[in-house]
């Protein structure tokens, strides 16, 4: 069957299933290896991305659900060959450990920075629950969200 798909602001003309998950479809069809699988199921957050502006999880939402609106993946976030604040934060405040899980929880904490400019602790908390980590970095990834509210991605203040 063939489904047109925006993914980052390009049109992809593709011959796939509706009910293949999105996650195939941006990995496999597509080749943007940054949204990763991780249960399965919509659990864990690894393959977060966004459709129409709202962060889904791509494993199991069927391709279909995406045809006519805009897909986002960890590769569009930043603009080109330059890094999303959110991408500057976690390199400098060293969230990554095994690094599995980070373009889900970016593409969380994106989407929460862009409704919520000044998040609470308790608001950067919430959304980001959905996210799983098993290095256990969430301490991290709360001050790398919290320094991108404050105006700077290196944990110095603004």
């Amino acid at each position: 069957m063939a489904l047109r798909l925006t993914v980052n602001g390009e049109q992809h003309s593709l011959d796939v299933e509706g009910d293949t998950p999105l996650l195939w479809v941006i990995r496999d069809e597509l080749g943007l290896k940054g949204t990763k699988f991780g249960c399965g199921a919509g659990l864990c957050g690894a393959c977060t991305v966004h459709l129409n502006g709202l962060p889904i999880r791509s494993c199991s939402t069927p391709v279909e659900m995406a045809v006519g609106g805009q897909v986002e993946t960890i590769e569009g976030l930043g603009g080109g060959n330059q890094l999303h604040a959110l991408q500057e934060a976690w390199i400098a405040h060293g969230v990554p450990q095994c690094g599995y899980c980070q373009s889900g929880q970016i593409m969380s904490a994106a989407h929460l920075l862009a409704n919520n400019p000044a998040p609470s602790r308790d608001d950067i908390v919430a959304a980001m629950t959905g996210n799983l980590c098993r290095c256990g970095t969430y301490s991290r990834i709360i001050a790398a969200v919290e320094s991108v509210a404050a105006g700077s991605s290196n944990g110095q203040g603004a």
